[in-house]
Parts: structure tokens; sequence; C-alpha cells
């Protein structure tokens, strides 16, 4: 079984910290920005690469973060807005 990690560990919000936007713990980079650096298509290493203080443990934990913000939320989508 394929066991998922625990990003309550590695994912903070503070107020006084990027606007209280989740952030990587011990640091001031948003779970937003690894998110949209995944999205663009760059890998876990090339994230950390350009991130130092964040390790692929980090990166893995934004993206069990987002999954699980995706259960949470329906987004209704029209198939004919699709490009």
């Amino acid at each position: 079984m394929l066991e998922v990690m625990s990003w309550r560990r590695r994912i903070v919000t503070d107020p006084k910290v990027h606007h209280g936007q989740a952030c990587i713990l011990g640091t001031r980079i948003a779970v937003s920005v690894i998110l949209d650096n995944l999205a663009a298509g760059q890998t876990p290493e090339e994230i950390v690469a350009s991130y130092p203080p964040l390790g692929l443990d980090d990166v893995r934990a934004a993206m069990s973060y987002a999954a699980e913000l995706a259960k949470e939320r329906v987004i209704h989508l029209d198939p004919r807005d699709a490009p």
C-alpha cells in the first residue's frame, strides 16, 4: 500500500507570514509557488534546485496538500468551455 505523506508536518499558515497563505515550515515559500512550478512542467528536483531551503519531501507535501484540498471542493466545469 502506498503511504501518503502527512503534509501537516511541513505546511503551516501564519497571518504574519506571506499574508497567511500556506507555506513550507521554516520558509516564506508558499505552497502555491511550488504547485505553479509543477504545473509549468518543472520537476520536483528542479524546484528544489531553484529554492534551496526546500527538500523533495516539501514538494511532496505541497502535492499532498493540494490533493487534500481538491477533495474538499468541487468546481463544476462546462465541457463547452474547454479549448
